[in-house]
């Protein structure tokens, strides 16, 4: 029942290249950057990742973006990422853009063992009727469209049925784990990374505090151990390591301005 191992590379075994991964993060909140960078270094290529968003340049799942390591991806989300928006334009990498609330269900279902769903998102559109650009030709032209989903009618409303998503592995991180892979996500780190823990049929999670099975408070928990199969201590250096993506402050009052 101990799923700790010893380092992030330990954890990534297995993980070759074709590999399809589901991994968490949205924006740059609770994004597994320790387990991206161990990625990174195994050389692993050609990889298929399902995200909410493919990073930041030079961030996050940026850094296998980069190196040209992702051949596919499936996600809501591309802005904030200048070498993504490059290679999908220029035909060097295939995207399947879904809805947010259709991706996030898509990787649920698949976790549940429910291979398919009807939803009312896209219905009227290309995410229906087909003909959005996965991957274009260095010319500019679409080289790969979308195919058109299977629609039906419920009570007098149109559905679009959207498939189940599961991966190979999935790469999460969590603010609190057990040793059992019972993991607890601190505020919009919950998002995602749950759903992508659930799609992978090997989930590594990455966590910033382990305690001791029977620690964690049952109605704390967010990802049972069942849906977690090993677990990587964080040090304190790397847990405390995390970027703002806009940092904001407020400009200086002017002389004379009165505060109430």
């Amino acid at each position: 029942m101990d799923k700790v191992v010893a380092t992030a590379e330990e954890a990534l075994a297995g993980v070759e290249d074709g590999a399809s991964l589901a991994v968490g993060g949205f924006g740059l909140s609770g994004v597994p950057n320790v387990l991206i960078q161990a990625l990174y270094a195994t050389g692993a290529s050609g990889l298929s990742v399902v995200s909410n968003n493919c990073g930041v340049d030079g961030g996050g799942l940026g850094i296998l973006l980069a190196a040209g390591r992702i051949a596919r991806v499936t996600g809501s989300y591309v802005g904030d990422n200048k070498e993504f928006a490059r290679q999908y334009l220029s035909g060097e990498l295939l995207l399947e853009l879904t809805p947010q609330g259709t991706l996030a269900e898509r990787l649920r279902a698949g976790g549940c063992g429910v291979p398919a769903f009807f939803t009312p998102a896209g219905v009227g559109t290309q995410v229906a009727e087909g003909g959005l650009p996965w991957r274009y030709a260095p010319d500019g032209t679409v080289a790969v469209a979308s195919p058109p989903k299977e629609t039906r009618e419920f009570d007098g409303r149109r559905y679009v049925l959207e498939r189940g998503i599961t991966t190979d592995f999935a790469l999460v991180r969590a603010a609190k784990g057990d040793r059992h892979g019972n993991l607890v996500f601190h505020r919009s780190a919950r998002n995602f990374n749950p759903l992508a823990a659930m799609a992978g049929r090997v989930t590594v999670a990455e966590v910033e505090h382990l305690v001791e099975p029977g620690e964690l408070d049952p109605d704390e928990i967010h990802l049972p151990g069942v849906f977690v199969q090993r677990v990587v201590e964080l040090t304190p250096e790397q847990a405390a390591d995390k970027q703002i993506e806009r940092r904001t402050i407020s400009a200086p009052p002017t002389r004379g301005t009165v505060h109430r």
